[in-house]
């Protein structure tokens, strides 16, 4: 059951696929309280988003709808294109691809909404669907609220169907069959140019070792498998794609199940189970070896290797890489609460022209804060300095209008990070402040619905932090984030340290998840001590038996 009344997490609705035949009311039932997602709830979800998406201005009533290759998705497209057109949206098909491809449709199509469906990086079994608006954002709370009311009401109405005509309207009214490809290979070879110009170029990097040749790839066995790597090569960075066999998406390959702090020694690499880590070879501490994208294409991680064997380069590392190789000076930058480089104590740091904002988990609440005030898109000759942060590899850049010259639209693409990145390499040149430290740790299989801002587990955690922490800190205090109403952030400092501890559910996942950062110089262990103990407090209360 949902806490909040919506059906929506994080990052849109994910579920467990089932093609069990149900009515909507038990589909309703079969999603909450079993985490299922069936083409009947498909369905009526096509109709409250008709009903529930507000128009604008010179908008029509186009969809676009893309997805990734879970074995399910064609039922559930079919039945999410059925809603939307009993209830009288016209829809676009695009095919197979990445949810930043989805994005670029919505402006391509001057479509009113795109539906993307997919589950990202959770396992094959699952799918769902995250929603755009016509200007490429994702949407936010208030409007998933009216979407989940619209839904409950609709399920419970006894609406007549004429059943003769449900296998033609299950149909699209345009498909564009090598749309996406096309689209997100050319969108790409623009946005390299760009990168180029503002963080460097990449080739003294591939001169100077910097880069491992080949350099290993791993696309999760995703969108990006058919031309990533060929692309890359094109441009210089020798590639091979070490997914594009795979069978299954996300199984055994992809950056769904790595860590932001997540390293692995020679031996451990060897003895690996993913296609990707099995593949790495020693090489000199700091070389980039590999990168992987997730399931949806929307992220990235890169590894490097080090003294003795690999580790993740996180979010956090790749945008101090741009940030510390960038022409422009004045940036907007946005972080998640589990980014080091949000910490506050950081903020003073940087140049005064840039400005800092720390937002909730989420990629959309990074778009949210770096977007114009008033909604819309960004308009500029040149590639506005927007560049939003979670240490997952979710990051959020400007990227060109198809349509419109001079107008930019924000959003995370992990094949574009992929470029900037190695773009940036040729400027190795420090972020502007020295980062500290963070750790992250998952309680798994809690339910969810026990940990939020009225129970008793709640107040007691916040109480026991606050014990742990007074004798040392002089001034410790829970933060809010627009966004997290669930969230327990406690900040700490004193003589100019910082430290923050984080606890939320997951979004996506019968996880929850506790993070803790500090900034340079703050001694660790207590706070390591302090992780075990809290896991140790909630787990028996978070979990069943």
């Amino acid at each position: 059951m949902v806490v909040s009344g919506s059906f929506f997490g994080t990052d849109g609705i994910r579920g467990e696929t089932s093609l069990a035949v149900v009515d909507e009311e038990k589909a309703m039932l079969m999603l909450e309280e079993q985490r299922t997602l069936t083409p009947a709830f498909m369905r009526v979800l096509g109709e409250a988003l008709s009903h529930a998406q507000p128009a604008m201005p010179g908008i029509g009533e186009t969809v676009v709808i893309g997805w990734d290759r879970r074995p399910h998705n064609p039922e559930l497209v079919a039945a999410l294109t059925l809603g939307l057109r009993l209830t009288g949206s016209r829809v676009v098909h695009v095919g197979e691809c990445a949810t930043p491809t989805l994005h670029h449709a919505v402006l391509a199509f001057g479509a009113r909404m795109g539906c993307m469906i997919t589950a990202s990086h959770n396992p094959v079994s699952d799918s769902g669907i995250k929603v755009f608006d016509a200007h490429g954002y994702k949407s936010n709370p208030e409007l998933e609220a009216d979407i989940s009311r619209t839904l409950r009401q609709l399920a419970c109405e006894d609406r007549e169907v004429d059943r003769t005509d449900l296998e033609a309207m299950a149909q699209p009214d345009e498909m564009h069959v090598e749309w996406a490809e096309q689209t997100h290979r050319g969108m790409l070879t623009a946005r390299w140019a760009t990168f180029a110009a503002e963080f460097g170029g990449c080739s003294a990097a591939v001169e100077n070792g910097r880069l491992a040749s080949p350099f290993l790839l791993d696309t999760a066995g995703g969108f990006g498998r058919t031309w990533l790597a060929d692309f890359l090569t094109e441009h210089g960075v020798v590639t091979e794609d070490v997914s594009r066999a795979a069978v299954v998406l996300n199984e055994g390959c992809g950056a769904g199940d790595f860590s932001p702090t997540q390293t692995w020694s020679h031996e451990e690499a060897q003895t690996s189970n993913h296609a990707l880590i099995q593949r790495l070879t020693s090489a000199p501490a700091g070389r980039l070896v590999a990168a992987a994208l997730d399931g949806d294409g929307d992220r990235c991680l890169f590894i490097e290797a080090t003294e003795t064997g690999f580790a993740v380069v996180d979010g956090d590392g790749m945008a101090a890489r741009l940030m510390g190789a960038a022409s422009s000076s004045a940036w907007r930058f946005a972080a998640s609460i589990e980014s080091d480089v949000a910490l506050p104590g950081h903020v003073q740091s940087l140049d005064s022209s840039s400005s800092t904002h720390e937002t909730a988990v989420g990629d959309r609440w990074l778009a949210f804060t770096l977007r114009p005030e008033d909604g819309g898109l960004l308009n500029a000759t040149t590639m506005p300095p927007r560049l939003g942060v979670e240490d997952s590899g979710h990051l959020i850049l400007s990227a060109p209008h198809p349509l419109e010259e001079g107008t930019w639209s924000l959003v995370g693409d992990g094949a574009a990070t992929l470029c900037a990145v190695l773009n940036a390499l040729d400027r190795p040149a420090p972020f502007p402040f020295e980062r500290g430290w963070k750790q992250r740790v998952s309680i798994p299989d809690t339910v969810r619905e026990r940990w939020h801002n009225e129970a008793a587990v709640f107040e007691a955690t916040r109480a026991r932090i606050v014990e742990r922490l007074s004798e040392r800190w002089t001034t410790v205090e829970r933060r809010a984030v627009p966004g997290e109403p669930h969230l327990l952030l406690m900040h700490a400092a004193t003589n100019g340290k910082v430290a923050s501890i984080g606890i939320r559910n997951s979004g996506t996942q019968a996880k929850t998840s506790l993070s803790i950062r500090l900034s340079a110089g703050v001694d660790r262990a207590p706070f390591e001590a302090l992780m075990d103990e809290l896991v140790a407090l909630l787990t028996p209360v978070l979990c069943d038996a």
